[in-house]
């Protein structure tokens, strides 16, 4: 198995450090290179050769915006991850290097230099799996599938867990036997992979709707990983003459979601809006679920309107696509269009197969342009989806449904 190379680039020397710790504390991942601003990082790289950048924003010399108009105007292709504390201080910010070519954001926990990097880890390890995974894989490296990153994260959180109920050294000893088991796994790992590769596809089951597929009164769309570019794209394209309603659940922390929705509105002809409690849901609009709110659809009287809430987090994410999903269900049944896109995980899946189960129509991103094909994976496997597409054909394919099955 290759390695994904991952580039390090922070004025603080002790960020650098923490950050290529967590990142070489993970099988598969190497750290080529650490840079302490964007200038050193210019120079750094083609020797380093990354699949993938960790970029901060605030340094001297060259600052990470200014890395990204450089990046922009030579055109590099290397995918970078933003990891910095400015974006709490406006979301603006994060949207900016977006705008800029950037393929995710973190926000770093506690200020610009924290120990406190565990909080943020996992995210970290998703995206990189994610973006230098995908980067990796087109430039002809086999490496471990996101599967295999998503299950160690699992096993560090349960590990996590076991910090607050055993002493340490049932912990220790519990640590030593796991560190034991990290060549097999490896090992075993590479095995599944050849395995998959050389595996019959699996036969999709096929959903038989209780009614036939009707009119499209309101189009619900979950995504995760790979979701602000995605939608970017997507939304740029989206038909203008829309009449239904569009409710996005794109996972994303609290604080980022209004000014997301803002930067799509600029590109997109339809309005698009932060969703907010009690929004009648209008025709030709667009609502963003908040960041750490689930976001879903109740009948009040005649109209529909959407509703919020921060009831736990359902399959570890809040807002949650299965929770969107689940109402569009219930209230529009064969009435709605479910469309499914790029992520790590299985959030939505299930009840994006309720939705077909239902006589929705239904839609999933496509392999080969997912950043992870994972929720549309699952979702596929389910067959819940009847089509899939790529993410170019995205907002056509969704354009040409609405506008043939639109309520007269």
């Amino acid at each position: 198995m290759d390695d994904i190379s991952v580039l390090v680039c922070d004025d603080s020397a002790l960020m650098r450090n923490l950050v290529s710790r967590a990142v070489e504390s993970v099988p598969g991942m190497h750290v080529v290179g650490r840079a302490e601003n964007g200038q050193d990082l210019i120079e750094k790289l083609p020797q380093a050769n990354p699949d993938v950048i960790i970029l901060d924003i605030e340094m001297p010399v060259m600052s990470g915006i200014d890395f990204l108009k450089h990046r922009k105007e030579n055109r590099i292709k290397i995918p970078v991850i933003i990891l910095s504390s400015v974006a709490e201080k406006g979301a603006a910010v994060a949207m900016q290097c977006l705008e800029l070519g950037a393929a995710d954001f973190i926000t770093k926990p506690n200020g610009s230099i924290s120990a406190d990097i565990t909080k943020i880890s996992d995210l970290l390890i998703e995206m990189i799996s994610s973006y230098g995974g995908q980067y990796a894989r087109l430039h002809g490296k086999t490496v471990y599938r996101d599967d295999f990153y998503a299950k160690i994260a699992a096993d560090r959180a349960v590990e996590r867990k076991l910090q607050g109920v055993m002493s340490e050294e049932k912990i220790k000893e519990f640590l030593d036997k796991e560190i034991a088991n990290k060549a097999e796994e490896a090992r075993k790992a590479s095995e599944m992979l050849k395995a998959s590769l050389a595996a019959k596809p699996k036969e999709i089951p096929v959903i038989t709707p209780l009614r036939n597929s009707g009119k499209i009164d309101i189009i619900a769309i979950g995504i995760s990983t790979g979701g602000p570019n995605a939608l970017r794209d997507m939304f740029k394209m989206i038909d203008p003459r829309l009449k239904q309603p569009v409710l996005v659940v794109q996972h994303m922390p609290a604080g980022f979601t209004k000014e997301f929705a803002g930067s799509l509105n600029r590109i997109c002809a339809l309005e698009v809006k932060e969703a907010e409690d009690g929004d009648k849901i209008e025709g030709g609009h667009v609502y963003i679920a908040p960041g750490s709110f689930h976001m879903f659809v109740e009948k009040d009287g005649l109209q529909c309107v959407i509703r919020l809430s921060q009831e736990a987090p359902r399959n570890g994410h809040r807002p949650s696509a299965d929770v969107l999903f689940e109402s569009v269900a219930k209230v529009y049944q064969n009435k709605a269009l479910g469309v499914i896109m790029t992520g790590m995980g299985k959030d939505g899946a299930v009840q994006l197969a309720e939705m077909r189960k239902q006589g929705a129509w239904t839609l999933g991103q496509d392999e080969k342009s997912s950043i992870v094909y994972g929720m549309p994976r699952v979702a596929n496997e389910l067959g819940a989806v009847q089509k899939q597409v790529p993410l170019a054909q995205m907002a056509d394919e969704i354009s040409k449904l609405a506008r043939e099955h639109v309520a007269s």
